[in-house]
């Protein structure tokens, strides 16, 4: 009976330092959607790993990015961003079955969801990291409009080595403010998103301007710069 009522006790305890833990976690998120993040997960890990190289970012509103950046990082990442709640099930399922069909466990991750793991998680593929990711999308798309998320993970996003932000990309790789980026130029940014440490956007291989080049079509197919009009209000 004593051990039983100590696994209980145990238990408990548990459930209460969890629910405390998540009430913190919804805390920060609210505060988030008002507070611009000093620093994010993924600044701090190439802080600490790489101490000796320098990091660039600055932040900027969504009003001072060129329009072109969110719709070319939607036609490239997300295309169904103004529609989810956080989540792509539909992208998820057909991952998962890719998965179990041998195919290697790929991202299916939205705008929203890169944005929490940019913010509080670490890079991998793991069903652990995921599994946290999408619970972390589903309340940062319950407690932000789409235009914070979008000005988040525009601001934090990695575009190169020690390189975070769209105005610090913009700025080192084409020598202007994110507000005078190009479609072209935007197109160059978001091609690099799904590996910023090897892929670049100042000298792009083949590789890459065959995804600006597809980045660029789905930007013209999805209506141009009246995809995003409403959503970013």
């Amino acid at each position: 009976m004593a051990r039983k009522s100590l696994i209980r006790r145990s238990l408990s305890k548990l459930a209460w330092l969890l629910a405390g833990a998540l009430l913190l976690l919804m805390a920060v998120i609210i505060l988030l959607r008002f507070v611009n993040p000093p620093t994010s997960s993924f600044m701090l890990g190439h802080r600490l790993s790489q101490p000796d190289q320098a990091l660039y970012q600055r932040w900027v509103p969504l009003s001072e990015i060129s329009p072109w950046m969110p719709l070319a990082v939607v036609a490239s990442e997300d295309q169904r961003f103004p529609e989810h709640w956080g989540v792509d099930f539909a992208a998820i399922r057909t991952a998962l079955a890719e998965y179990e069909a041998g195919e290697g466990l790929r991202g299916a991750s939205t705008i929203t969801q890169q944005t929490a793991k940019n913010l509080f998680l670490w890079n991998g593929r793991s069903f652990v990291r995921k599994a946290l990711e999408a619970g972390l999308a589903l309340g940062i798309e319950g407690l932000w409009p789409k235009k914070r998320i979008m000005e988040v993970y525009l601001n934090i996003a990695e575009f190169g080595p020690g390189v975070y932000g769209v105005e610090a990309a913009s700025r080192r790789y084409f020598g202007v403010s994110a507000s005078q980026l190009s479609s072209i130029q935007s197109a160059r940014l978001a091609a690099v998103l799904p590996n910023p440490k090897s892929l670049s956007a100042v000298a792009p291989s083949a590789y890459v301007w065959e995804r600006v080049s597809w980045i660029r079509g789905q930007m013209a197919q999805l209506s141009g710069l009246n995809y995003l009009r409403d959503t970013l209000q």
